[in-house]
């Protein structure tokens, strides 16, 4: 084993000490589901802030962005804006909202906020399909990303497959198990913490590589087509604007996921609500800058034809020293393995409360919980060996699909429109429907389709993929608004 692999195996092996001693000191708060779930709304600023920069953004930030930027240049830049813009809808908008009800109703999950004000037979409803949402889409999620802890173990350390998601899944499902939301949410700032240091330390190095600002300025100018440095590509008009408006989608879908939305419902009280905003945006803005540095820095360094994805193990291992290189590569390993305890966490409560398992076990809820979520790790691993994996290439419609069913309705209470619980059904299944089904097209070759499906399957190829990130909340938001009954009690 070489001297850099040993570096990320030690550094890992430490790191997931951390981890499993945090879920050690968390499962002593863990007596109620409510603690369990989301922390008894305890969390502190720091805490809430970095666990939900972590969890909104994690390793695809680290190598998805900034090979984003690699490849396309100035104008994958117009994603920025829209992600900004979720941090401070949900933080600023949302959150009063989210946490005063949560404490004032008692609500534990994001379907019981969906569900706000509802009939019992209207709560049960939409908590049911709420959850068979969650499942389809995160058990899909949780697998891709036990595979790519996996594919991560096997190119650094050549364990096989079997062993790879295993050693990946059980030490997640370890932690998560011993102290639910606290510590998931006490790891996930752990690495936010983390990924800053990342976010900071490798674009500086790759940015003096290169020669600095003006050297990496003038590399690309003389070596890449113009439009490489142009804001807006070489696309017309119209396309730019379907482009804009799909990478904003993204920022847009962030309003509907459960794992975020937790975050807001857990925040202690106002103070730190505001105080977690500060941290969490100051995060976004710092990784998010380094990223494009990285990904500029790097096409001036390597040039095209490389895997934008791969940048940044190329960088580090490159243009930093074996050992700060290998802390650098640990530090991503542990992000796509920390990635998935917020979500594991998600579709657990998903299935023990919103669909009433645990209600039948009365007195004994967290551990049914627990025991709901080794069941889906299990499923979850199974997936990860058995299934092609192609299937995993698409599961990034999961944060689409569930914005679209989840964010018109959120927006809605938050806006003070209470809409019946037959509008709501339908506006969540309308929301989620429509987004795969634009997500399908986008798989298929308009040519070879008849006359509407290959309009359909024009408008899913369209830059940024607009329709399958904003066009499903426009019926949906329709629906609710028509359907509405009376003002939300408490609206402020």
């Amino acid at each position: 084993m070489s001297q850099e692999s040993l570096i990320v195996l030690a550094t890992l092996i430490a790191y997931k000490l951390v981890l499993v001693a945090v879920g050690l000191w968390a499962s002593s708060r863990n007596r109620t589901e409510s603690d369990f779930f989301i922390a008894g709304q305890g969390l502190g600023p720091w805490v809430a802030g970095l666990s939900y920069a972590a969890s909104t953004s994690s390793a695809w930030v680290l190598l998805g962005f900034s090979g984003f930027v690699y490849a396309n240049g100035l104008s994958a830049l117009w994603m920025v804006p829209g992600i900004w813009a979720g941090y401070v809808a949900i933080w600023l908008w949302f959150g009063r909202r989210l946490r005063d009800e949560t404490g004032r109703e008692g609500h534990v999950t994001t379907a019981d906020f969906l569900s706000g004000g509802q009939s019992m037979i209207g709560k049960r409803l939409i908590g049911a399909v709420a959850a068979a949402m969650i499942l389809f889409c995160f058990i899909f999620y949780i697998a891709a990303q036990f595979g790519a802890a996996a594919q991560a173990f096997e190119t650094q350390f050549a364990l096989p497959q079997l062993e790879s998601v295993l050693v990946g899944a059980g030490i997640v499902l370890l932690y998560s198990l011993l102290g639910g939301f606290w510590a998931v949410s006490v790891t996930d700032m752990l690495q936010g913490a983390l990924m800053l240091v990342v976010a900071l330390l490798l674009p500086i190095a790759a940015l003096i590589a290169a020669g600095g600002p003006s050297e990496v300025l003038a590399t690309l100018a003389a070596n890449e087509a113009a439009a490489y440095l142009s804001f807006g590509g070489d696309m017309p008009v119209m396309l730019l604007s379907g482009f804009i408006i799909g990478v904003w989608g993204v920022g847009l879908g962030a309003l509907g996921q459960p794992q975020l939305i937790t975050r807001l419902m857990a925040v202690k009280d106002e103070a730190a609500r505001m105080r977690g905003f500060q941290i969490a945006i100051v995060w976004a803005v710092l990784v998010f800058a380094g990223m494009t540095i990285l990904g500029l820095s790097g096409r001036a360094l390597v040039g095209a034809g490389s895997n934008g994805e791969a940048l940044f193990y190329q960088v580090a291992r490159d243009y930093l020293p074996p050992i700060v290189g290998g802390l650098v590569i640990a530090a991503v390993l542990s992000a796509v393995m920390s990635t998935v305890d917020s979500i594991l966490l998600v579709a657990a409560a998903a299935v023990s409360r919103d669909l009433g398992v645990s209600r039948r076990f009365a007195g004994h809820e967290v551990l049914v919980s627990r025991i709901v979520m080794i069941a889906i790790a299990l499923v979850a691993v199974w997936m990860t060996l058995a299934l092609p994996s192609t299937i995993f290439a698409r599961v990034l419609f999961a944060w689409a699909a569930l914005g679209a069913a989840f964010g018109p309705v959120i927006v809605m209470r938050v806006v003070g429109v209470q809409s019946g619980h037959k509008a709501v059904l339908a506006a969540m299944i309308i929301g989620f429907g429509l987004t795969v089904f634009f997500n399908a097209m986008g798989a298929l070759d308009p040519a070879s389709l008849p006359g509407p499906a290959a309009l359909a399957a024009q408008w899913a190829h369209l830059p940024g993929d607009p329709f399958e990130r904003v066009f499903p909340w426009l019926p949906a938001l329709l629906i609710l608004w028509f359907g509405r009954v009376r003002p939300v009690r408490g609206q402020t």
